[in-house]
């Protein structure tokens, strides 16, 4: 009996297309730079944000504390909320544009309540009749008034601000509305909020909500200007065009969702 040959291997087509070896060889050393590039900016973007003598500006730096006095970037809001979220922290803030106080909590109720509570009496170099409220709320007026009203008082009326009118911040009590007294607790029942009636001016102007809020004087763009600046630092901000209750003070309030009015 005679035995079939042993199958042949597969042989490649003669015509098939070959892959060069020097272009593997290529294709691993650029992936290996590749990597090296990639390492190396991750290195230098740590180090550009770790390293003491960073060139890095500070209101560009995420690891950098929040201050007061630094210029409004896209970090900012991302830094005054991580800071919030820390009572240290508020309170080492609120220190660098703001004269405050720490004092201990208080504590009425579960719905009563100064958390983090501080006695404020100054921000941005403007007085204010001194009160206690909360750190957030404390550092949110320092950050408007920075931010906000002194830019405003400069651009608008040609001065600066020297006295901040406030009428509270605590309050136990529910939310009022123009048909009484509603069955939600206000936020300045947890001093979350704070009331604002007008402004002193270095120039011995003094405007007030309820006699400079309306028509198309100086005094009146000031009012809208503080107030439109007020919605980007406060989650909630009502003023006179809310509602009659509100015709002679700005509520302003730390929580909400962006009400403007």
């Amino acid at each position: 009996m005679t035995q079939d040959p042993a199958e042949p291997e597969p042989q490649e087509p003669s015509d098939a297309p070959r892959k060069p070896m020097r272009w593997a060889i290529f294709r691993s050393v650029f992936g290996a730079i590749s990597s090296l590039v990639v390492l190396g900016a991750v290195v230098g973007g740590l180090l550009a944000v770790f390293h003491p003598d960073t060139p890095l500006p500070r209101q560009w730096n995420p690891v950098a504390p929040l201050s007061v006095t630094d210029p409004v970037t896209p970090l900012t809001s991302w830094k005054v909320r991580r800071t919030l979220s820390e009572p240290s922290a508020c309170l080492a803030a609120l220190a660098t544009g703001g004269s405050a106080t720490p004092m201990p909590p208080f504590e009425r109720s579960e719905n009563c309540h100064i958390r983090n509570r501080v006695r404020l009496d100054g921000v941005g170099g403007a007085s204010i009749n001194p009160l206690e409220t909360t750190c957030a709320t404390a550092l949110k007026t320092a950050l408007w008034m920075q931010h906000g009203i002194q830019p405003a008082a400069e651009a608008i009326l040609g001065a600066d601000v020297t006295t901040l009118r406030q009428i509270g911040s605590y309050n136990c009590r529910p939310i009022n509305t123009t048909n009484g007294p509603s069955n939600r607790w206000s936020t300045h029942a947890t001093a979350d909020a704070i009331d604002i009636t007008g402004f002193d001016l270095s120039n011995g102007a003094r405007i007030r909500l309820i006699d400079d809020w309306q028509g198309d004087t100086a005094e009146a763009r000031f009012l809208r200007a503080v107030r439109d600046s007020a919605c980007e630092w406060y989650g909630t901000t009502l003023g006179p065009d809310f509602n009659s209750l509100h015709a002679d003070h700005f509520h302003l309030q730390v929580r909400g969702w962006g009400t403007c009015r």
